[in-house]
């Protein structure tokens, strides 16, 4: 009898779920009434397919083809969260300058919220009195000793070079993404930790943890856009995964707070970014308490954030430089005429090289790292144009 019971309640369940998510679809649907156009989507998942099922273009390119259509500001629905895609300059200054407090939130994505420790960090935390000490501390304490650090990245540059050098005495072939990404790691981690990984082994274990991390960042989760199926992500294994990539991540932060507190460790020169955290923690200079957790959210974006962007950026300007000869053999020419009898570039003589800053802004205009920016989430209804969001 149990067993009859059982096979019914299997049996109703794809019904009951088919009635609830039609009904949520079509209360969806009027909602939508007041908010820019947008393409016809699907029941239930709405636009996702669009995403997904065409693969011949990336997904800024995709969009942004959308919205020859239907404009620079237009409406798409993720499963059961309405999206708003921004594809013009003056849409985007509305959203992100002129209502930027209504548009300044964070939405709560799976992997983000496991790998920033419950959105601890300053790239994922919603708007709320934490965010705003958080980016204070950030921009007083980390952000002003950019300058303090310069040493730290002229050196990894001079290492790179005489690299490069060797490479091309012994007619060995430069595999310059390689470079780029070990260059950005190495200036990364001994700013942020003041340890450089030249081991193999231990080098390809930092490779290993930061590549796993940005996958979970990027991942599909099914709680994401669908809220009551966030089951499913158990067997489709991504809860196995992410959990496994926060436990090396979060092994490999605590081996770097381990040695920072070792009372034998030997006092470096200059602060590192964790030694600057940990010491605010001791000293309690933080309006909140400042735990362990929180110095590891930052951690992260310090590590994740900043590695790819960096060497990502220069691959573009080197791939894009070989394609055009003539600007590259301009660029070549400004910088040997900047360099003279010198040998070397500072930091310095790059504000004069006005023709390869040219090139770089062209760029991050052609080939922007991270195009369509962070999701952000709206606080309150405000007004765009004449849709109101």
């Amino acid at each position: 009898m149990a067993i009859a019971l059982f096979m019914i309640f299997l049996l109703a369940l794809p019904f009951f779920l088919f009635i609830i998510l039609l009904k949520h679809s079509i209360n969806n649907n009027g909602n939508f009434n007041h908010l820019p156009p947008g393409p016809p989507g699907l029941p239930f998942i709405g636009h996702l397919h669009m995403l997904m099922l065409d693969n011949s273009l990336l997904p800024h390119i995709f969009l942004w083809k959308l919205s020859q259509n239907y404009g620079p500001l237009m409406s798409l629905r993720f499963g059961f969260k309405p999206t708003l895609v921004v594809s013009s300059a003056k849409m985007a200054e509305a959203v992100l300058k002129t209502h930027d407090l209504d548009f300044c939130s964070r939405p709560r994505l799976r992997g983000a919220t496991r790998l920033s420790y419950n959105a601890l960090d300053l790239a994922f935390s919603p708007y709320t009195d934490y965010l705003k000490e958080m980016r204070k501390l950030c921009v007083v304490h980390l952000f002003s000793r950019v300058q303090k650090y310069r040493p730290i990245r002229e050196d990894e540059v001079g290492r790179l070079v005489e690299k490069i050098f060797q490479l091309s005495v012994d007619s060995q072939p430069v595999n310059l993404s390689e470079a780029m990404m070990c260059l950005s790691r190495s200036i990364i981690c001994r700013i942020g930790f003041g340890k450089r990984y030249d081991d193999g082994a231990e080098r390809s274990r930092v490779n290993e943890v930061h590549k796993e991390s940005e996958a979970m960042l990027s991942s599909f989760s099914f709680s994401d856009y669908f809220p009551f199926m966030g089951w499913v992500d158990r067997f489709t294994g991504f809860l196995t995964r992410l959990e496994k990539a926060f436990k090396e991540l979060d092994t490999f932060y605590q081996q770097l707070i381990d040695e920072h507190l070792d009372p034998n460790r030997l006092i470096p020169q200059e602060e590192d970014l964790l030694d600057v955290l940990l010491r605010i923690r001791m000293d309690r200079d933080f309006p909140f308490d400042l735990t362990i957790d929180h110095i590891k959210a930052i951690l992260m974006n310090v590590f994740i954030a900043g590695t790819n962007t960096t060497a990502a950026t220069v691959i573009w300007v080197m791939s894009a430089l070989m394609k055009n000869p003539k600007c590259l053999k301009k660029a070549q020419a400004e910088v040997r005429d900047l360099v003279g009898k010198k040998g070397f570039i500072n930091e310095d003589d790059v504000q004069a090289l006005t023709y390869l800053k040219a090139v770089v802004k062209e760029t991050f205009r052609l080939h922007p790292t991270a195009p369509m920016l962070l999701p952000r989430e709206t606080l309150r209804n405000c007004n765009i144009g004449n849709p109101w969001i």
